[in-house]
């Protein structure tokens, strides 16, 4: 089944550049020129990954993401002519998975949607083989966290912890190994599946919204531990005791 891209810029010619390009590789595109439009045009649809325009009349991008962040996990891609790392920062905070500067090769941003979608949804569809079930895979409890595999959730004391794909990927990579320290190279190789490209930004913030949600003080963390010089690891459960 074809995959629904959303398409939010208000740059018409930028929209009608990455459609034909898109569409080219099937997907099913929804166009969207500010982000009232694109809040209204997905109104009871499934949309599988969304590429947003910063700066937008009426509801800008910042503001769109806040909203898609309350109610849908897709996967958002920030295409922007604002390309300061202040701004790739914050859209990162807000929960943005990628940001691609202005002017772009529109080549790049059909490559960097299909990875996105391959590293978001290839847990979901794994094929299995005809005739053979499925071996079930073990949740993982550290502390008052339940990671569950099959699911693809988070559960924090039996409730559920809304994560992004991308958050997904990197909370069950870090606790299926506790204990072990992971460089930011190796996380963004293993969640990521592509080069590191020494953008060191993207992982920080990408623990500190994990932090964020699974911490009871985000400033002093007891599962994510940062390891001065090295890296990352999650802590193992004698070590929450």
């Amino acid at each position: 089944m074809p995959k629904t891209i959303l398409l939010v810029d208000d740059d018409r010619d930028i929209v009608e550049l990455l459609r034909l390009f898109l569409e080219k590789g099937d997907y099913k595109i929804i166009e969207a020129y500010n982000g009232t439009e694109a809040w209204r045009a997905i109104e009871g649809q499934q949309v599988d990954l969304a590429v947003i325009d910063l700066m937008m009349p009426e509801l800008d991008g910042i503001q769109l993401l806040k909203l898609l962040r309350t109610e849908h996990k897709m996967p958002v891609i920030i295409l922007s002519a604002k390309n300061q790392d202040s701004d790739k920062i914050l859209g990162l905070q807000l929960g943005a998975d990628d940001f691609i500067a202005k002017p772009f090769n529109p080549l790049e941003v059909v490559a960097r949607i299909e990875a996105m979608l391959r590293r978001t949804y290839e847990f979901n569809e794994a094929s299995t083989p005809a005739g053979e079930e499925m071996q079930q895979a073990e949740r993982t409890v550290i502390g008052r966290l339940e990671l569950d595999p099959e699911e693809c959730a988070l559960y924090k004391d039996g409730c559920e912890i809304a994560l992004t794909a991308i958050e997904f990927k990197l909370i069950q990579t870090l606790m299926k190994s506790p204990g072990r320290v992971f460089t930011k190279k190796q996380l963004f190789e293993q969640v990521w599946s592509d080069p590191y490209y020494e953008d060191a930004n993207t992982v920080m913030v990408h623990i500190s919204r994990l932090r964020e949600k699974i911490e009871e003080n985000a400033r002093q963390p007891v599962y994510i531990r940062t390891i001065r010089g090295l890296g990352y690891k999650f802590a193992r459960g004698n070590e929450l005791e």
